[in-house]
């Protein structure tokens, strides 16, 4: 049978490796917390980080935010107060203490507040309260505007200071309401439903000053979301500050950042239309201008119109026309009498041409012409052919035999008449002729 060893091999660890091991534990089962304590040994050193201890009654647990984190803070931690922590769990190794390293940090009862914030307002916008499609524009010009707002505050004091100096001819009215408090959410919704009811508003405003999220939280009720919905009149809503947002901004036609842009979005500046209504009336008396000139040149042409029109004027245009037709005729007969005559002229003169008494001393003259033409050519034609006779002469010679007897050379004949070119074969006591240039000479062949 196999031995077993009673004594196996032992892992041993440093502290090091261990707090590193636990470290990683504590992060991969516990990524990231979400924790609520109250804050103790709250301290800040010039590092910037931020070190405290998380409390409650029956524990403690100590907490670092580093740096890049507190920058995100818009409060100032304290010591006794309730805070909500995201962070994750982890082991500080040099000491192997256990820690939380904060990632962010906002006061417990505000950060409950914002959850509830965060699921009204993702449920009133699946049900279209929010949509973009159903709010209306707001009137240009405003008659009557209710103000549903505290009647003490500083809201309703920048409202109406913004209202009078931009347009003092809106009628104003404030519809006071608690702007916070347990009393608030129910007489805002009653003060819609009344003002919606009376149809004596063109808009009516929402508003109230800044403050913390408790503070505005009437402005975040569903009861006063869905009466500003129902209403009749488009509602306006500037609740807080530029920052601050609330589900009555989402809900409203129109959400301003402040009251006093509210007002300034309700009515047009008094100056802006003053100086509209000087440019259109100054574009209408230019087009008056523009008309009235338009119409006196038509009155003009009417007037030049019904002038020509007049039988003074007809008979005028008649006479003148009658007189221009008039030259016209006697132009067009000067020209007709004078190509008649032309024409006259010319045939006479083909008549003249074609009388015998015209036509004899033209063929006599003509016939002379051709007389002496012909005179002229025969005489020419002998003389050019006397020339090439001479010519042809003088060639002829050139080339004759006889000019080469008047050299002094002499042709011989035979009794035939047979040229002699060689002595030979010729025999002796044979008569003989010799030509030469003046004449012929009887020769007979010697015995030598």
């Amino acid at each position: 049978m196999p031995a077993y060893d009673d004594n196996p091999p032992r892992h041993v660890l440093t502290p090091s490796t261990l707090n590193r091991l636990v470290r990683d534990l504590l992060g991969d089962a516990l990524p990231l917390v979400w924790i609520e304590g109250e804050l103790s040994n709250v301290a800040r050193p010039a590092s910037g980080h931020l070190y405290f201890t998380l409390k409650d009654s029956g524990a403690q647990v100590r907490c670092a935010m580093f740096k890049p984190k507190t920058a995100g803070l818009h409060f100032r931690p304290a010591d006794g107060m309730q805070v909500l922590l995201r962070a994750r769990v982890g082991l500080y190794e040099p000491r192997g203490e256990f820690q939380l390293v904060a990632e962010s940090m906002e006061p417990a009862g505000e950060g409950a507040l914002q959850r509830e914030f965060e699921q009204l307002k993702a449920r009133l916008d699946a049900e279209g309260l929010f949509a973009t499609a159903r709010k209306r524009a707001l009137p240009r010009f405003a008659r009557r505007i209710g103000v549903i707002t505290s009647a003490t505050g500083a809201a309703v004091r920048d409202v109406l200071s913004v209202l009078a100096r931009r347009w003092p001819l809106t009628e104003v009215e404030i519809l006071p309401v608690p702007v916070q408090g347990r009393e608030a959410p129910p007489a805002i919704v009653a003060m819609l439903r009344k003002a919606s009811a009376s149809r004596r508003y063109d808009v009516l405003l929402l508003t109230r000053g800044g403050g913390s999220l408790e503070d505005l939280w009437a402005f975040n009720e569903e009861s006063v979301a869905r009466a500003i919905h129902a209403s009749a009149v488009p509602v306006v809503s500037a609740v807080g500050h530029e920052i601050d947002f609330s589900i009555a901004d989402f809900v409203a036609d129109l959400r301003a950042p402040t009251p006093s842009a509210a007002a300034e979005l309700l009515v047009p500046a008094a100056a802006d239309i003053g100086r509209h209504l000087r440019q259109l009336q100054q574009r209408l008396l230019t087009l008056q201008q523009r008309r009235l000139q338009a119409h006196s040149q038509r009155v003009d042409h009417l007037l030049a119109r019904l002038q020509a029109q007049r039988p003074q004027a007809r008979l005028a245009r008649d006479r003148e026309r009658l007189i221009h037709l008039r030259q016209r005729l006697t132009a067009v007969l000067r020209e007709q009498g004078q190509r008649r005559h032309i024409r006259l002229e010319r045939l006479r003169a083909r008549l003249l041409a074609q009388h015998p008494r015209t036509r004899l001393p033209l063929l006599a003259r003509r016939l002379a012409e051709q007389d002496l033409r012909l005179r002229r050519a025969i005489a020419h034609t002998l003389e050019r052919d006397r020339t090439a006779l001479r010519h042809a002469r003088h060639a002829l010679h050139a080339v004759s035999p006889l000019a080469t007897l008047e050299r002094g050379y002499a042709i011989v004949f035979d009794a035939q008449g047979h040229v002699l070119r060689s002595s030979r074969g010729v025999a002796a006591g044979t008569p003989l002729r010799a030509r030469l240039a003046d004449g012929e000479l009887p020769l007979r062949v010697s015995e030598d």
